[in-house]
Order: structure tokens, then C-alpha cells, then sequence
């Protein structure tokens, strides 16, 4: 059976944080949008993790639900993880590194935030804490508490924050984790590449790669997701599915596929400069350099230019698309190693473009959670929802919006040095009708 996971999430406790992120609010945003499993994120911070104590209880291994949850209501599961950014010196150089932990239950979380504390960790500052401890010494003492355990490096090509990061990363997993590399499992895209970028890195091929929002309020949870087929919805089936156990090992958990961001959008894609107005893309980078024209220093190195320094020749062109009967456009490895995933554009803001409005205003929100209420879920409109149907109910403009998302068929200025890029659905001047679909079949 499919579940929808969002399991990169931060609580309240987090700087740059809505309040709203609580367990029983996100837990109403993830039946407004289809999520099936969340994460209990942050739970590093003591005054969360009380709370999260005192909320939440067991319901299948490893998983957890609110304990008022109401049982007339889809039910919502929690996992526990938290993200821990170190920041050390290794090889003459400052890594500021981020990693996502996962732990099997509210005693081990506690074990590890006790193990923290031990060896001068404050962790009461932020629900996502800064530890002076390097990745390989996180991860070994991670496993030395419960081997159950496992770390996710987190938005891998950020760069000043992710592992392969241009600014402060490392060029391999070997190199930041050592021995303990053929621990890590899988990886988080992070907004600003997709899966194709990924399946490109050599020591990516037999490792999962996973979408997850890294969401700071509950409007933006799902905007990328990791969906599972599992046997049972389970902590330990999770983790055996992001483990890709070899073939005489295999079970019937797996990825079975993975909601993107479009890359473009994310912060960080291009390389630029911000406050100098400057992007340029990798070829641009090749010909003119790393040097801002406007303010002569270094610009910020995006992630399409990083993935391609470190990309595989053997590796490339693995994607061809194909459309389901629904009209939406599948991304699939030719190589038939890495499982499928989708583009999608947050309903939010299809809708706000549609009404010619933001996503902030009042009438986008209203027109949105009633697609919500009564098409089931946002995933369900952006992904099944009959086109008829949307049309019924948000209006001939928002239909065609969402078979524009569908096809792929928008235009995006790319996000550069902490800037997001910028969707356009429909182009100045375009025809704004509907567009016959093939419809090929394909079952996701």
C-alpha cells in the first residue's frame, strides 16, 4: 500500500519557524494535503520533546499518533527525526554540514539528545541545533546508541549546508563520513535539484534518493514528498525501503516513487549573486568565470554547476518521460535502478496565478482549501483529480492550470543565491484554453 511521506519538517522551536508548526496543526495540514506519515522533527530541543512525550503514543512500531487524535479522521502518523547542522574544520577547510536523523522511538531520541548534551552541546537554542561534531563522528555515535538508527545527509547540494555543498562540502560521501559511509543509505535532493541531477553521481546508484519538503510552515509541507509501498506502515519498513536491501534480501517495501519541486524553482540552482542581480547558468559559468561582474567577487556556485562537476559521463541521459492516463508527466530511469517521480507546483500557487492573485490573499486560500474539501486532498487534485471535476469546482482557468502543471508545460526563471525562481503558468499573451491530452496509460 502507497503512503505519502514528509519526513523533513522543523517545529516552533526553530528559528525562522511559524508558531503553527505544532503536532496537532500539522497534522490538519497533512489531511488537507495527503500526507499519510510525518515527522515529529526537532526533537534535539527539550521543551519540544516534552511536548512530543506528552501528545503523542505509539500506534504501529516506530510510528506514532496525536493522542486525542479524533478516529473519525484519516489518520496521521508521526515518525521522529531531527536535523543537526555541524560545523567543524576537516582538511584545512570549515564544513557546515546538515544531517537528518531518525531514531526508532521517544526513548532513543532521548538517549541521543542526553549523548549530545554529554559532550557540550546546547540544545536549547534552536530546535535545529549547531554541534562542533563532525559528520562521521555524528553518525558513529548515532549507531552506538541503537543501531535501528540511520542519518540522511539533507539537501545535499546546498552550498553552504549540504554535504556535497559548493562552499563548505565535501566532493564524496567517503570523505565526509569515512568508515561510516556504507551506512548512509540515501540522500535528500533538496529543493534545487531533482532525482535526473542525482542519478548522474556515481556513488548515488545503489542508494535512495529521497524528496522531502524541509518545510518551516505548514502552508509548504508536501511541496516535495517521498512515497513508499510498504507492507505495513512501520519504522522499520521505512528504513528496510530506503535501504534497497540487495535482490536475496528483498522485500516488498520500496520507493515507489517521488513528488518534486521543480529544481528550478529552489534557491539555489543557478549561480549568481542576489543583491548584484546577477544568474548565470553552468555554461555561462564555464566561459566567464566565477567572478561577479557587477561586484567583482566570487559568486555564490549554484547546484546545476556543482552536479555537473561531480556528474558520471557513464551516467548521463538515464531520464525519458512518459504521461499517464491522468495527463501527468512521469519522469522514469531508462536504467530501471532509481524508481520514477513527478514535477509538481504547490496548488497554492497554480491557484493564485489563476485568480491573478498571491498566494497570500484571501481568496486564493479560500478557493484552495475548497479544492481540498471537496477533491479529496492536494495531492489528489494535482495528481488524479479528473480535470472536469477541478473545473467544476475552481473554474475553467484553474482546470486548465492544473493540466498545464500536469504536461509540464510552464516556463520558470531559475532561483540563484538564495533566491527562489519564479513560475509562470501561463505566458503573457498565451490563449488561455484548454489543451487536448494524450492518454497513455500508465499505472503509478
Amino acid at each position: 500500500m502507497h503512503y505519502v511521506t514528509d519526513l523533513h519538517l522543523h517545529s516552533k522551536y526553530s528559528r525562522a519557524v511559524s508558531p503553527q508548526m505544532t503536532l496537532s496543526v500539522m497534522a490538519s495540514y497533512a489531511r488537507q494535503k495527503g500526507i499519510d506519515i510525518l515527522t515529529a522533527a526537532d526533537f534535539t530541543h527539550p521543551v519540544w520533546l516534552k511536548e512530543i512525550q506528552s501528545l503523542l503514543e505509539q500506534a504501529e512500531e516506530g510510528l506514532y499518533r496525536l493522542k486525542d487524535e479524533d478516529a473519525t479522521l484519516k489518520p496521521v502518523r508521526f515518525m521522529l527525526s531531527t536535523e543537526i547542522a555541524s560545523i567543524y574544520k576537516q582538511g584545512d577547510k570549515l564544513r557546515r554540514i546538515h544531517n537528518l536523523l531518525f531514531v526508532p522511538s521517544l526513548e532513543i531520541a532521548e538517549k541521543l539528545t542526553k549523548a549530545l548534551v554529554s559532550r557540550g552541546c546546547n540544545l536549547n537554542a534552536d530546535g535545529r541545533p549547531i554541534v562542533g561534531i563532525s559528520s562521521e563522528a555524528l553518525l558513529e555515535l548515532l549507531l552506538s546508541i541503537d543501531d535501528r538508527s540511520f542519518l540522511i545527509p539533507c539537501h545535499i547540494w546546498t552550498p553552504h549546508f549540504g554535504v556535497y555543498g559548493s562552499a563548505s562540502g565535501f566532493d564524496s560521501l567517503e570523505e565526509a563520513f569515512g568508515k561510516f559511509a556504507k551506512y548512509i543509505y540515501g540522500i535528500e535532493t533538496g529543493l534545487s535539484s531533482d532525482p535526473d541531477m542525482n542519478w548522474q553521481i556515481k556513488e548515488l546508484v545503489n542508494r535512495s534518493i529521497l524528496s522531502f519538503s524541509d518545510a518551516h510552515s505548514p502552508a509548504k509541507m508536501s511541496r516535495e514528498a517521498t512515497v513508499f509501498d510498504l507492507e505495513e506502515p512501520t519504522y522499520e519498513n521505512i528504513k528496510k525501503a530506503i535501504m534497497r536491501l540487495p535482490k536475496k534480501l528483498e522485500t516488498p517495501n520500496k520507493i515507489a516513487y517521488t513528488l518534486e519541486f521543480y529544481p528550478e524553482e529552489g534557491k539555489y540552482h543557478f549561480s549568481g549573486h542576489r543583491n548584484c542581480k546577477v544568474s548565470v547558468g553552468p555554461e555561462e559559468i564555464r566561459s566567464g568565470g566565477t567572478t561577479c561582474p557587477v561586484c567583482h567577487r566570487k559568486l555564490t556556485e549554484g547546484v546545476l554547476y556543482r552536479v555537473q562537476e561531480l556528474s558520471d559521463e557513464s551516467l548521463l541521459d538515464r531520464v525519458e518521460t512518459k504521461e499517464n492516463s491522468a495527463g501527468v508527466k512521469w519522469y522514469i530511469d531508462k536504467k530501471h535502478i532509481q524508481p520514477p517521480y513527478v514535477k509538481l507546483v504547490p496548488l497554492l500557487e497554480i491557484v493564485a496565478e489563476s485568480l491573478g492573485s498571491t498566494v497570500a490573499s484571501q481568496k486564493s486560500k479560500d478557493l484552495y482549501a475548497k479544492l481540498c474539501k471537496e477533491l479529496e486532498s492536494e495531492l489528489h487534485v494535482l495528481l488524479r483529480a479528473p480535470i472536469a471535476d477541478i473545473e467544476k469546482v475552481g473554474g475553467m482557468k484553474m482546470a486548465q492550470g492544473v493540466t498545464k502543471v500536469r504536461e509540464g508545460n510552464i516556463a520558470i526563471e531559475p532561483g540563484y543565491d538564495g533566491e527562489y525562481g519564479k513560475v509562470a503558468i501561463w505566458e503573457e499573451g498565451e490563449v488561455k484554453q484548454m489543451l487536448d491530452v494524450p492518454q497513455l496509460k500508465l499505472d503509478f
